[in-house]
């Protein structure tokens, strides 16, 4: 196949890996680009960004970065309420972008086409011609929803109308490309129940974890100078409105009933771009906010216990799984594991209200500084989540006969979103 060409669309430079959605878009090219020929196009949202396209050039064969200023973006986003799409379609729209596609397509025997997300759909919507596989990771129009139920006006009807829009637009799309892919099976099957005449053509293909970058067996020295056993852990990034929420929740709800029985306790936040929200936790006793590090692992191999109190959450937890790779315990929450291989008590704890996850992570905490658990929790990610087979299955897709789109299902599709 290292003969076949394909064309990479990504709404995010998907260098470095480090938060969720680059994680796996780094992992799905390096993967493809070891089979085939692969051209890339993509934004860059972030000025240190730019640094990292001599990684990417050198495992692609044309690539394409084109600035996004967030501000600027937002402006032109505002364009779907005259058209009616989603807000996030003109947001990630670009004249310079869609002609290289266009030229690409026109001059090179491309074999497919990946797409990245479904707001970069829009850039090889019109082109039926060729073999098209989007991966939507999650299900982006519940997570909107989500977000309009504890938004105040207006911007509960902005978040409520992405919703129904990105629903209606997402359900096109599946209808007419060859595959659709979601992070999890929960994922898929949520969008089915929304979506049935899509079902045929839709798959769940999980994240991995690289488990030789997260491994205990390595040697990380100590950031929390002899602290860890009385340290709870939560990574991400953390300008994304889950993470922010989680820890504000965490902070204000959970650690203070925590402190009642170990007042050395504390919660270190790890992660980029800290929100103002989050910078403002720094204040409150026994919370530390990191900010951006160089390695997370070993903020991960030293601590007492990992965290993931999140509220809104949609697919596969990267945060979740890096912890168990490096045989941390994990307290979490339903929404945090779902789409998850279930998981065993010995190395995971889920409870939703404040009270239950203190006492969940008190237990923990008063076990001592055990650095590993058994090798149990690392088991259970090498067991389920390799990147190989996950690139195996979505490989089978690009190669894979008979995916021409019913029009009957084409039909339905448009009649769904023009009600939306």
């Amino acid at each position: 196949m290292a003969n076949k060409e394909i064309l990479f669309l990504c709404h995010r430079i998907p260098y470095p890996p480090n938060k969720g959605d680059k994680i796996r878009a780094f992992h799905l090219l390096q993967g493809l680009a070891e089979q085939y020929t692969v051209h890339l196009g993509t934004f860059i949202d972030a000025p240190e960004d730019w640094a990292q396209r001599p990684v990417l050039d050198a495992c692609c064969a044309q690539t394409c970065y084109r600035p996004l200023t967030p501000r600027w973006a937002r402006l032109r986003s505002l364009a779907g309420l005259l058209s009616g799409q989603p807000l996030s379609f003109p947001y990630y729209r670009d004249r310079q972008l869609q002609q290289w596609v266009n030229q690409l397509l026109r001059e090179r025997p491309l074999h497919a086409v990946v797409v990245f997300s479904s707001t970069m759909a829009q850039y090889v919507e019109t082109h039926g011609n060729i073999r098209r596989v989007l991966d939507c990771v999650d299900v982006d129009s519940e997570k909107w929803r989500q977000y309009a139920q504890n938004a105040a006006i207006p911007m509960r009807w902005v978040y409520a109308r992405e919703g129904r829009r990105l629903l209606a637009a997402e359900r096109r799309l599946a209808a007419s490309f060859a595959a659709t892919t979601f992070v999890s099976k929960a994922e898929a099957e949520l969008f089915c129940s929304h979506a049935p005449e899509c079902a045929a053509r839709v798959h769940a293909v999980p994240n991995g974890v690289d488990s030789a970058y997260f491994d205990p067996a390595l040697d990380h020295a100590d950031p929390y100078a002899g602290a860890g056993s009385r340290t709870m852990v939560f990574t991400g990034a953390m300008d994304y409105r889950a993470n922010v929420d989680a820890v504000q929740w965490f902070a204000h709800d959970v650690l203070p009933l925590i402190r009642k029985q170990q007042p050395a306790a504390q919660f270190v936040i790890v992660g980029t771009r800290p929100a103002r929200e989050v910078l403002a936790l720094a204040d409150l006793p026994g919370v530390h906010v990191t900010g951006a590090v160089a390695d997370i692992r070993p903020y991960l191999a030293h601590a007492a216990v990992a965290v993931a109190p999140l509220r809104i959450a949609r697919g596969l937890q990267n945060k979740v799984l890096e912890a168990l790779a490096m045989d941390r315990p994990v307290v979490l929450t339903p929404e945090a594991a779902t789409g998850l291989v279930p998981l065993d008590a010995e190395y995971a704890a889920l409870a939703a209200e404040p009270q239950a996850l203190a006492e969940q992570i008190l237990h923990r905490l008063d076990a001592g500084v055990e650095r590993h658990v058994a090798g149990a929790a690392r088991q259970y990610v090498l067991a389920h989540y390799g990147w190989q087979r996950q690139l195996t299955r979505f490989t089978a897709l690009l190669e894979r006969e008979g995916f021409e789109c019913g029009q009957s299902i084409a039909k339905d599709a448009r009649q769904a979103e023009a009600s939306a």
